[in-house]
């Protein structure tokens, strides 16, 4: 038994994850490519070894001749009897060939290809390691600053996490550990490359998740998101058990579930909302916690008319326009927002909508009558300018 190999080789597995087979492989052929050195060719050499004990032998197969033309390929009769007084002209001589015979040019390019070897599967193996979790979020360590990028350690592996994926306002101390998105994982010459987010939606519905026992067992589903990074998210839920609440489910007692969320997100907003089949239903739900007049949706188009009352239409339009433009991601819809009054001018409310308006009693549910409505208001309320706003159209846009 080759002791001294077994256990060099049984370290490799264990620390770095190559297995023996691999590594025998890789033995075999520095073998081959040694010999191919030493002797001038290879293809009549044949190597032999057991798996379990790591005991090999090498062997140059010659061909029995009366006059030896070529040493490497041919032997001699009177040479092949000393070794097994059986062997005729014509037969193939088995010729034992000890490895110490070997040159220094051979004995290093063998041990280059055994090198060679152990680094590529050491590539491969945090390059399959990394490429498994592709579209999912890891602990990363802060590492430096490289420029406006961040070098960070994934435990394995290093990777950059651009100015572009970087969520603006957001400041890293080293050693300090923060939540990932690995986006794209290459296989690249230099080892593994790994493009990691803060900004990505997707960010956001792996924390929920990891945070979320209903969400991580399928229960409730996360339909839709619409982000926008260090600011402002919009997500749209639904349960697929009606004895759960969806939001409630996300939100947790007391908020724990979604201020970890938060807290992760560097005190970024959230606003959960019911998701719903109904457009006009959804569209109504994403505008909150604006209250909703009506909503006409084109599924065909998609394209809806919203009308809100006056003074909730800032608070539909949010600060720089951002609700109406992430429930236009969210919904996947171009929306067009409208006061009561810009409704009237435009005739598409009655012109005594505003006394039929004032003459509706209220209870505690809110207004009954025709323009009933069922919006929702959001756990966190928007810091909203009270600027006179017009007639805004917003557009979903990629992002």
């Amino acid at each position: 038994m080759n002791t001294e190999l077994l256990e060099a080789l049984t370290i490799l597995e264990e620390e770095k994850n190559i297995s023996k087979d691999t590594m025998m492989d890789a033995i075999e052929n520095s073998l081959i490519s040694a010999c191919k050195n030493h002797f001038g060719t290879s293809d009549n050499i044949k190597i032999i070894m057991n798996r379990e004990t790591c005991d090999y032998s090498v062997y140059a197969e010659k061909e029995v001749v009366e006059e030896v033309f070529d040493p490497a390929i041919e032997i001699s009769l009177e040479d092949a009897e000393k070794l097994d007084s059986s062997l005729h002209i014509g037969d193939i001589a088995q010729i034992p060939v000890e490895s110490k015979s070997f040159g220094r040019i051979a004995t290093q390019n063998a041990k280059n290809l055994i090198l060679q070897k152990i680094r590529e599967e050491e590539r491969k193996v945090v390059f399959d390691q990394y490429f498994a979790k592709e579209k999912d979020i890891v602990t990363g360590i802060v590492q430096r600053y490289v420029g406006k990028n961040i070098s960070i350690n994934l435990g394995k592996a290093d990777a950059m996490l651009t100015e572009n994926e970087q969520v603006k306002g957001e400041k890293f101390e080293p050693t300090e550990r923060i939540k990932l998105y690995i986006v794209e994982v290459k296989n690249t010459t230099k080892g593994p490359k790994i493009l990691v987010s803060r900004t990505h939606p997707e960010l956001v519905k792996r924390l929920f998740e990891a945070e979320v026992a209903e969400v991580k067992d399928g229960t409730v589903e996360i339909k839709s998101i619409a982000r926008e990074a260090g600011s402002r998210t919009k997500m749209a839920v639904w349960s697929n058990d009606e004895n759960v609440d969806p939001v409630g489910a996300c939100v947790g007692m007391n908020g724990a579930r979604v201020n970890a969320v938060v807290n992760e997100l560097r005190g970024e907003k959230i606003d959960i909302i019911n998701w719903s089949d109904n457009p006009a239903l959804l569209i109504e739900n994403a505008l909150s916690p604006a209250k909703v007049i009506s909503v006409m949706a084109d599924p065909d188009e998609k394209t809806a008319s919203v009308i809100v009352p006056d003074y909730q239409l800032s608070l539909a339009i949010g600060k720089e326009g951002q609700n109406a433009r992430l429930a236009a991601r969210l919904t996947g819809y171009k929306i067009d927002i409208k006061s009561e009054t810009q409704a009237i001018e435009a005739g598409e409310l009655p012109e005594d909508y505003m006394d039929q308006m004032n003459n509706m009693e209220e209870d505690e549910e809110g207004y009954v009558g025709e323009y009933e409505t069922d919006a929702e208001d959001a756990d966190a309320q928007y810091d909203n300018t009270e600027d006179d706003v017009e007639e805004f159209e917003f557009v979903e846009t990629e992002e």
